[in-house]
């Protein structure tokens, strides 16, 4: 859930699809580029500018031997990014947090999924962009990119995660007083709102409680939710219909604050009931365009699928 909008995260990134893979001793298939250095070391890449290509393409420099990743599948990856025109190094992520890309086209953008899905832990893969695909109308005026330069990407899968299709672990018993939830044979759930007033706090309460690693802050998560209004009763939000699971940096304000403070610390493979007052949701503005009011609390039912 995010704190503005109800649509998933989109990851600004850009790749094209993968060919078969070479030596890394191996001189790049993009004239004029040479990549060097170790995977997971900030590369070095020499060219002889301008590198201009018509038709983007993508080069497994270093074939990795780790695990293959699917679709729904999260990756850390490490990237840097130069415009081809004269070797000007835009963007790195190398010194930094690394990176994290969900492969799902509906979470990042559809060539950067089809570009990754089938790739190893421990590829490293330079990529030629095109003009053609778009990209460079994004760069800010102050990076120097024109709209005609090819831009080239050195990027580094340095890890993955598979979420689990639905929360998994031992069963807890419910508490009165509460919303009810009964799950389909999916898992998806079905949330019954209780008469009368809301609790006026934050309310926590595991359903399924998850044998995985504890969520910490700064981590992404992967989940499947429904979104209840106690006032209606109705779902106003759903992953499971839109039957794509939903990631999102977590504990770090990037989301409602009743699920900051209410998915850290549990655990993968969890069910989680939340209870979220207006304070902890959207506040006195509420949100209009999903039909809930300043003084609305939601009813949230979360899968903790992943963490990474």
């Amino acid at each position: 859930m995010r704190r503005c909008v109800l649509l998933p995260f989109l990851v600004a990134f850009v790749a094209l699809s993968f060919l078969a893979a070479v030596p890394a001793s191996a001189a790049t298939s993009i004239d004029g580029v040479q990549v060097s250095g170790d995977h997971g070391q900030k590369p070095t890449v020499t060219e002889k500018s301008p590198v201009k290509v018509k038709t983007s393409s993508a080069h497994v420099l270093v074939h990795g031997s780790g695990d293959v990743a699917k679709k729904g599948a999260t990756l850390k990856i490490d990237y840097t990014i130069l415009d081809g025109r004269d070797g000007t190094e835009l963007e790195t992520s190398y010194g930094n947090a690394a990176a994290k890309v969900v492969l799902d086209p509906k979470q990042a953008l559809p060539i950067l999924v089809k570009s990754l899905i089938g790739s190893h832990v421990g590829d490293r893969v330079l990529i030629a962009v095109a003009p053609k695909e778009g990209l460079t109308a994004s760069a800010p005026e102050s990076s120097g990119v024109q709209k005609d330069d090819t831009l080239l990407f050195v990027v580094d899968v340095e890890g993955k995660t598979t979420p689990l299709p639905r929360a998994t672990g031992e069963n807890v018993a419910p508490v009165a007083g509460l919303p009810t939830v009964t799950l389909a044979k999916s898992g998806e759930p079905t949330v019954k709102v209780p008469k009368g007033d809301p609790p006026s706090t934050l309310v926590v309460q595991p359903l399924i409680k998850g044998a995985g690693p504890a969520v910490a802050a700064g981590q992404t998560v992967t989940v499947h939710y429904r979104g209840v209004n106690w006032r209606t009763g109705q779902t106003f939000d759903s992953s499971w219909a839109r039957k794509e699971p939903f990631s999102t940096p977590i504990g770090v304000g990037q989301v409602v604050p009743g699920w900051d403070t209410g998915l850290v610390g549990q655990t993968v493979g969890s069910q989680v009931l939340l209870v979220v007052p207006p304070d902890q949701g959207y506040g006195a503005s509420g949100q209009p365009s999903a039909g809930i009011k300043g003084t609305d609390t939601m009813v949230f039912v979360v899968d903790i699928l992943a963490a990474s």
